[in-house]
């Protein structure tokens, strides 16, 4: 069964549950190469349609649930984050199949973004476990991830192949609920002074 998500608003970005209408703003977004160098998927260029409408069909399936990421400032789309691997059985979710622009790296979004999806999964879900994934090779959100507060906690080897053919490692990171306060107050702290917007 979907998730049923409402948008979720902060100060600087705003995540609203993918829609069809999302599309070519978000096409425009993914149209730059170093978002794909260290991806399972691509979604730029003849690759956009078949990312967008798998995305879709997921959220549909209830298997994820993607969000369009919009800058509150002027209303761009930025990029997009989902809620993967939804258990609510076993109060486990992940977060994942993250990216932006380039230009909005190392600024407010990507705190932002994880502030507003760990809090829903928290606070309103009741998860007990949030784990978030990337490339073994991705040492740039490998630090992202790290500087969240999450706790490495291995690499499953072998775990994928992606789009290219690449066979991936996989470095997970999780994020339990007694670890929650500490990582949504350090977040705040990084928040309350960003990089920029």
């Amino acid at each position: 069964m979907p998730l049923d998500l409402p948008v979720l608003t902060g100060r600087w970005v705003q995540l609203e549950p993918l829609r069809a209408e999302h599309r070519d703003s978000l096409r425009q977004a993914a149209n730059d190469e170093q978002i794909w160098a260290h991806t399972l998927t691509a979604a730029n260029g003849p690759y956009f349609d078949a990312w967008f409408d798998d995305a879709l069909a997921q959220q549909g399936a209830g298997r994820r649930a993607p969000f369009a990421v919009r800058r509150v400032a002027d209303g761009r789309l930025l990029g997009s984050t989902s809620y993967l691997d939804i258990q609510l059985k076993h109060k486990r979710i992940e977060i994942g199949s993250t990216w932006y622009l380039p230009k909005v790296w190392a600024t407010a979004v990507n705190p932002e973004c994880k502030l507003l999806l760990l809090q829903y999964a928290f606070d309103v879900l009741g998860v007990n476990r949030v784990a978030l994934v990337t490339d073994a090779v991705n040492h740039r959100s490998q630090s992202a991830i790290a500087r969240l507060g999450a706790v490495r906690e291995g690499t499953l080897r072998a775990h994928m192949i992606t789009q290219g053919g690449r066979v991936r490692d996989t470095v997970v990171f999780s994020i339990v609920a007694a670890e929650w306060p500490g990582v949504r107050d350090r977040l705040l702290q990084r928040l309350a002074s960003p990089v920029s917007e």
